[in-house]
């Protein structure tokens, strides 16, 4: 702590700064306004992608390449960002991507849109702690509420597929198989319920091969190798012996 000598006046200029010399500092009304206008941009950025009728998003990258979108997590990851609470938003989407796969879009509108009521209610001079702490009681009222609409069809083998397959339909109503996700959305749901409870996506494998259509997509009960047939093989072998191997399938091991 500085402290000024008894008749010597406070210098402001010799207090150390952690500032860089090309830092730039905003405070108050400022900095909350510049807040708002990021965050508010990154929202009007990613919601025309919300929903079933959202658009696709053209990117372009530094390399040149090109990619046609409309993941929120996806988009907000190629564009540059130094505003802090737009940051935030990105950081928000990059969470629920990791940890849910789905609804990045959605948590970046719903925190924007938060934001913008906030707004409002800082222009009427309510304090920013009055605020999160409506929002805080508020998101406890919508907790409770979801719970008591909620459905648990756990214990119903057939009613559990089938609000698995309108939650895969409805999630791929927005992206570039939505004219075939009727059969996506099955395979998608077989595919899970045949991992039994376990949440590693890592167990389901999929393999692509050049040619065909989106129809001749299928899912597979048994294993299934990315290998060629050797000359004279059999195509099809009943009651056959399995080999159980953690080596590379190279003939020069075998």
């Amino acid at each position: 702590m500085m402290q000024s000598m008894p008749g010597v006046p406070f210098n402001l200029d010799a207090v150390p700064t952690v500032l860089k010399d090309s830092a730039t500092e905003e405070k108050g009304e400022t900095a909350r306004l510049s807040s708002f206008v990021g965050a508010l941009a990154i929202t009007d950025l990613v919601k025309t992608t919300l929903g079933p009728k959202g658009m696709d998003k053209i990117l372009q990258s530094s390399s040149g390449s090109v990619t046609i979108t409309n993941d929120g997590a996806t988009i907000l990851k190629s564009i540059y960002i130094d505003n802090p609470a737009a940051k935030i938003l990105v950081d928000i989407s990059k969470t629920q991507d990791d940890e849910v796969g789905d609804g990045t879009t959605s948590v970046c509108c719903l925190a924007g849109e938060l934001l913008r009521e906030a707004e409002k209610l800082v222009d009427q001079r309510i304090h920013p702690q009055t605020i999160i702490a409506g929002f805080r009681k508020a998101a406890t009222c919508a907790e409770d509420a979801l719970l008591a609409a909620s459905v648990d069809n756990g214990g119903n083998a057939d009613k559990m597929r089938d609000d698995l397959y309108n939650i895969a339909c409805t999630t791929l109503s927005s992206k570039v198989l939505s004219q075939a996700r009727d059969q996506f959305s099955s395979i998608s749901v077989d595919a899970v319920l045949r991992l039994k409870g376990s949440t590693n996506l890592d167990h389901i494998q999929i393999i692509k091969k050049p040619g065909g259509s989106l129809k001749d997509s299928y899912l597979e009960e048994g294993f299934i190798l990315a290998k060629s047939l050797g000359v004279g093989q059999p195509k099809v072998m009943e009651n056959a012996k399995i080999l159980v191997s953690n080596t590379p399938m190279v003939s020069s091991r075998m």
